[in-house]
């Protein structure tokens, strides 16, 4: 019999540890926001309905996960009962099981949280507690469990006996409940307790008495548990999310040549039998095809790189690189830059809103802004695309086969034909038809003699 799942998102604190405007659970961990983290892999799990508990920042949160999640507001923070007993109005009369997870646990994954729902069916159980074993149990609640195992309490570390405090194994703050049981028993949690607060732990003791079944599933891998309250914690969940990341990449046919120093956001897909140096940064919805050689210290946001290119040293934003292309060292692509198929993008090169055609080379020392270049086109060294006047930006189209010469300006708007010729040195204003040669600079001037007409106090110094 299908059983309907439900979850609950606790992300109403503010985190006033992390010393931040930001909202606890907005901070990103490999480029995707905790609380994202935390929903994107209970919705793994095909769920009926998703409410987060919002509080503190609640219009960001609410726009971070839009219609993924129904809301409720956690007007005063009384504690994780409190918090729970929000979700009544949307939850309460409903048949199934529900999950209680935290919005700064960023590592839990969807195959836990899968277990957990197994594991509490399967047990009949009213209530079910993610526990893991820990090294060291400090600031986590204590399972207190009887002499044959059965879960007994949880007991928060603030209330915590000396014997209770050195037992190993903690509540994880994940939940699974029947949910009627749930908001039924909600109701009899009381704030007597050091904090003052209502804790959702309370619940489990309650169900004992009731003669419930409150069962445990102890996870296995304890970093999945890691909260997230400051900045170190935060730098910890990311090494730990970038190793996962990193680790995926390689087994699915990717070189890493150094994993510790390579940082791959989530979201991030790469081709098999590419090869990524150390120093890379890999963010955004960026997708690198196969055969790819991205060299150290490239970064890489927003784009789309396919098969057999080349980045050496290069940063690319909002951008995208065709087939055998290449780019680098010490190059710049800025949003909407289009670099065609087999093209070379040599260096300290900046390209910005502007399509390079197939077989073009732009090598060295160059600016292209808000233009379009045909085919098999050489541009030399130092031109510029001139595109602002100041108030507007402006277009320039450049023909196949065309060369433009070193130390060129190409003041848009302007049209330059196919096979044209761009003489080096030149500022063009005009348009250049096809096979035309363009040529605009002062006529040199040699003065015969000039070095011997100065004054020798004025001649310069000769060594």
């Amino acid at each position: 019999m299908t059983v309907a799942k439900y979850a609950i998102i606790l992300a109403a604190g503010k985190g006033t540890r992390m010393k931040s405007k930001l909202y606890k659970v907005l901070h990103p961990i490999a480029g995707r926001p905790m609380v994202d983290h935390v929903l994107t892999e209970i919705e793994a799990n095909n769920m009926d309905e998703v409410v987060t508990i919002v509080g503190h920042g609640a219009e960001k949160v609410e726009e971070t996960l839009g219609d993924r999640s129904e809301y409720a507001l956690q007007a005063e923070q009384l504690g994780t009962g409190h918090a729970v007993l929000q979700a009544e109005k949307i939850l309460k009369d409903k048949e199934g099981m529900t999950i209680i997870a935290n919005g700064d646990t960023p590592l839990l994954t969807a195959k836990t949280f899968g277990e957990l729902f197994e594991y509490h069916k399967e047990k009949g159980a009213a209530a079910t507690v993610l526990t893991a074993q820990a090294e060291d149990p400090t600031g986590y609640g204590r399972i207190i469990r009887n002499e044959i195992g059965i879960v007994e309490k949880i007991v928060e570390q603030k209330d915590a006996t000396i014997q209770e405090a050195n037992v190993q194994e903690i509540n994880t703050g994940v939940y699974c409940f029947d949910n009627k049981t749930l908001f039924a028993a909600l109701h009899e949690v009381t704030n007597d307790n050091a904090q003052g607060e209502y804790y959702l732990t309370d619940v489990m003791e309650i169900l004992k008495k009731q003669g419930k079944i409150v069962a445990a599933y102890r996870m296995k891998d304890f970093s999945e548990s890691m909260g997230v309250n400051d900045r170190v914690a935060l730098s910890a969940a990311t090494k730990v999310m970038q190793r996962r990341i990193n680790e995926m990449h390689m087994r699915n046919g990717v070189t890493l040549v150094d994993p510790d120093n390579t940082y791959i956001e989530c979201d991030v897909k790469i081709g098999s039998d590419t090869v990524i140096e150390p120093g890379v940064y890999l963010k955004g919805k960026t997708v690198i095809g196969e055969d790819c050689y991205i060299g150290a210290h490239s970064e890489i946001i927003d784009s789309i790189v396919h098969d057999n290119v080349t980045v050496t040293a290069s940063y690319l934003e909002d951008s995208v690189m065709e087939t055998q292309s290449n780019i680098g060292p010490y190059s710049h692509l800025r949003p909407q830059a289009h670099i065609g198929e087999a093209a070379h993008i040599g260096n300290f090169v900046e390209i910005k809103n502007a399509s390079i055609g197939k077989s073009t080379k732009v090598g060295h020392l160059t600016y292209v802004g808000d233009a379009t270049l045909g085919k098999d086109i050489n541009v030399g060294c130092g031109v510029v695309f001139v595109n602002y006047d100041g108030v507007n930006k402006h277009h320039t189209n450049v023909g196949d086969h065309s060369f433009i010469g070193s130390g060129s300006n190409l003041v848009a708007p302007l049209e330059v034909g196919d096979h044209a010729f761009i003489a080096a040195g030149s500022t063009i204003t005009d348009n250049v038809d096809s096979h035309d040669l363009g040529i605009a600079r002062g006529r040199q001037v040699n003065k015969k003699g000039y070095f011997d007409k100065l004054p020798v106090a004025d001649a310069p110094e000769i060594n």
